[in-house]
């Protein structure tokens, strides 16, 4: 059977006249699409400041210099916080704080938090524009979200796309894991970090603070309910306090004839490789190759489960870890201290 070739004309390309309403309805669509981008940077745009900032280097023989940064921070409260990303302001000897409208302000470090890569400024409360906080939990794959920024010295630079993945984790500059991050594909450069991604509504949803470099659309931004603790725990105290047990440790994988012997569900725990003098690991007896399996009821499968369990509110109080000691299951009484700043 041969097939009969017929040349592309008009009316072989033009769609037929039922797709009419179909293509009116995409172009609401797109419409729609455009006025929750516009409308999003309208209401957060003029609360979204670029953070400069001065920082000093020390050169090998030769007098130290300040060398300029910058990144972005937008004011969450109506009397001057702002918030943006540790990693632009840990550090930095002089901060500014330039508005969309032109103003150029001074900026005070309240406090910042390395370990969830977020800081809190202070500018001065006059004529603010304040973005309105949101919920991340809220937040859905798929969801449109508007990146808000200065990526690379150009201001106010607006980027739209989905929330690509939720709950995803990555590691501070401190090593400690920030957890329930949210992943998106819109554009960030450097500059960004620090701004706001917002949804649909104008409401701030997550603090863009990373990429990965030199994947294209693979961008992360800390969820704003973390940011909402962190931010709390700034401007009351300066610090967020974390508590510890003084002991250095590593993941490991534990033995199934281990796990059988002594009835123990997980397959892993925290080989421990150092215990600091006069810490509470020390006081509770706790020793280079135990490997710790629970604390304060809970199971410890890495370490990463020992940093989420050591909060502040375990500061102070007793409780106490089960580790593995050769073949023996002990539980120890420990207490643990409050973690100095970072």
């Amino acid at each position: 059977m041969t097939a009969t070739l017929r040349p592309i004309s008009d009316d072989t390309l033009s769609p037929p006249a039922a797709s009419a309403g179909a293509r009116a309805t995409d172009g609401e669509l797109l419409d729609a699409y455009s006025r929750a981008v516009t409308g999003a940077a309208e209401q957060v745009g003029p609360a979204v400041v670029s953070v400069e900032v001065r920082h000093k280097v020390e050169r090998r023989g030769r007098p130290a210099r300040e060398v300029p940064g910058n990144g972005s921070g937008f004011v969450f409260t109506p009397d001057g916080f702002v918030l943006t990303n540790s990693h632009v302001v840990h550090g930095a000897t002089r901060l500014e704080a330039a508005f969309p409208d032109g103003r150029r302000v001074r900026a005070e470090l309240v406090g910042d938090d390395p370990e969830t890569d977020l800081a809190v400024l202070r500018v001065p409360p006059v004529s603010l524009t304040v973005a309105e906080l949101g919920d991340s939990g809220t937040l859905r794959v798929g969801q449109l979200v508007v990146a808000i920024g200065n990526p690379l010295g150009f201001q106010s630079t607006v980027t739209a796309g989905v929330v690509s993945a939720l709950g995803r984790s990555f590691r501070s500059v401190g090593g400690r894991l920030i957890d329930d991050v949210i992943q998106t594909d819109a554009a960030l450069n450097p500059g960004n970090s620090g701004g706001p991604l917002v949804d649909s509504r104008g409401r701030v949803v997550g603090v863009n603070t990373a990429v990965i470099l030199p994947a294209q659309g693979i961008c992360f931004a800390v969820g704003i309910n973390t940011a909402k603790f962190v931010t709390g725990q700034l401007i009351r105290h300066g610090k967020i306090r974390r508590g510890r047990i003084g002991v250095a440790g590593q993941t490991t994988p534990l033995l199934r004839l281990a796990q059988r012997a002594l009835g123990i569900d997980a397959k892993s725990g925290v080989l421990v490789t150092g215990v600091e003098p006069d810490s509470p690991a020390a006081r509770a007896r706790l020793a280079s190759g135990d490997v710790i399996v629970e604390f304060d009821g809970s199971a410890v499968t890495g370490i990463d489960d020992l940093h989420r369990l050591l909060t502040a509110d375990r500061i102070g109080v007793a409780t106490s870890v089960v580790v593995l000691r050769g073949a023996e299951r002990l539980e120890l009484p420990i207490t643990s201290v409050e973690s100095p700043p970072s």
